[in-house]
């Protein structure tokens, strides 16, 4: 953050410089010291800090899906839909940012309030609800696969634990799960103020850039002895059916860029909440440089033998070097990152569940009893979903077309094509429009798709 003199940091202004008032509209956690808050001295978030918080929102694990999606569309029309992914995430971020200034709203669901009532925010904390389990569920899945391997089509694929140490009652999925949930998601998920987590989060992104490093020079190695092929650039679409199946993306591509629900929270403890647009456009463009290069390499490296989860082809003999160590590395970092991720995406999670559930209590912060009720539940009920869905794919479809698109895009278009204090420009309500009518139809298209796959496979078996 930019250092200025004392002066000036007195004299900002800033929405967290006001009185507190607790209302309907209010976080749910306090944003700096209060005498009855129970907190140490806060003085607000500083940039980098922010910066960090908001990637390690974004960078979970649609980045293991992203490469999966290169066999679909091919390498040329899938970095053009995460850059273009990107664009729009930051316009609807922007579009949150500025109605939320304009009505006073400190909060997504205020601003949902504001606009369409207690029946809009009540929609908005659902979705969240939905959105952010699957995506928790989804990286307890990872984190399975990872330590206690993953079935795909007929073929086991190793875990590290397994390929360490053997096949044990200990390193099984459900144990090694267990053990993840209460000694690590736990601990993390007690912590009341999201930039208490910045130093988690920063760590999960170098964990991030290991992943990514070390895929990169693995697959540039093998293309240097020309043991790779050239991938496919564009998608094979030879009838209707391969056509329809490119939408099964879409959700993909909306559920790797999700950050909004956070976005509020990491503003409210800013020192300066001026420079959250700064700080999106930042972790945005962070982000979408680590999937890029992600989706190309991985895709480079695998090709059309891409899995649904990338980290689950690193268990075989990739022909490089200290091939086992490499492969051990990254699927490690990888996992310890996701481990990291989860308190971040857990906060607001435990956060519109209480505002769902108890919207005129006091501050959840106050209430250790519905705290920790809430906080244990919700852990219960992630831990749960890993081990009964099988796979991400299926994860991120579900969470993809339903909730995460709402979050993402109809939402805050929702909000400005309604307009309440006409501040939305012509360029603003077209952008929208286009957003609602993408969103909408790729994602009908993506479970349609996804329901015929599904019906066509229970049924073989009897034809």
């Amino acid at each position: 953050m930019t250092i200025g003199s004392i002066k000036t940091v007195k004299e900002k202004k800033s929405r967290n410089s006001k009185q507190p008032v607790v209302d309907e509209q209010s976080p749910l956690l306090p944003t700096k010291h209060q005498e009855d808050g129970g907190f140490d001295e806060f003085n607000g978030a500083s940039f980098s800090g922010a910066v960090f918080n908001l990637s390690t929102t974004i960078v979970g694990a649609g980045i293991m899906a992203l490469p999966a999606t290169m066999k679909v569309l091919g390498l040329i029309p899938g970095i053009v839909l995460i850059i273009l992914m990107a664009f729009l995430t930051e316009a609807s971020i922007e579009l949150l940012i500025r109605f939320s200034r304009t009505s006073k709203s400190v909060s997504y669901g205020g601003l949902m309030g504001d606009a369409f009532g207690k029946y809009g925010k009540m929609l908005l904390q659902i979705c969240i609800l939905v959105n952010n389990i699957g995506v928790l569920v989804v990286y307890l899945i990872i984190i399975g696969d990872v330590l206690s391997g993953t079935t795909s089509s007929g073929t086991h694929h190793a875990g590290v634990l397994e390929g360490w140490f053997g096949v044990h009652w200990w390193n099984r999925r459900f144990f090694v799960l267990l053990v993840t949930t209460l000694g690590v998601f736990s601990p993390l998920a007690c912590l009341k103020r999201i930039d208490s987590l910045r130093y988690t989060s920063a760590l999960s992104v170098a964990l991030a850039v290991v992943f990514l490093v070390v895929t990169v020079g693995i697959t540039i190695f093998k293309l240097i002895n020309g043991s790779i092929l050239m991938p496919r650039l564009l998608p094979n679409i030879y009838d209707m059916a391969s056509f329809v199946k490119l939408f099964t993306v879409v959700p993909v591509l909306v559920t790797a860029y999700i950050c909004h629900y956070n976005v509020h929270s990491i503003e409210n403890e800013l020192e300066d909440s001026r420079q959250i647009r700064a700080v999106v456009q930042s972790a945005l463009a962070l982000c979408s440089s680590v999937y890029v290069l992600t989706s190309i390499f991985g895709f480079f490296l695998f090709g059309d033998a891409t899995l649904d989860d990338v980290l689950a082809n690193f268990d075989a003999d990739l022909g490089v070097p200290f091939g086992s160590l490499l492969n051990d590395v990254v699927r490690v970092s990888y996992a310890a990152h996701l481990m990291l991720v989860f308190p971040i995406v857990f906060y607001p999670l435990r956060l519109n569940m209480d505002g769902l559930l108890f919207p005129s209590a006091r501050p959840l912060t106050l209430d250790n009893l519905r705290f920790a009720s809430l906080s244990g539940g919700l852990i219960a009920v992630i831990f749960l979903g890993a081990n009964f869905i099988p796979s991400i794919w299926d994860a991120f479809q579900f969470t993809g077309a339903t909730a995460a698109v709402c979050i993402g895009f109809i939402f805050p278009a929702a909000v400005t094509l309604r307009d309440r204090y006409g501040i939305a420009t012509k360029r603003d309500k077209i952008l929208c429009i286009f957003m609602i009518v993408v969103a909408v139809f790729s994602n009908l298209v993506a479970i349609y798709s996804d329901a015929y796959a599904l019906i066509k496979k229970n049924s073989s078996p009897r034809e």
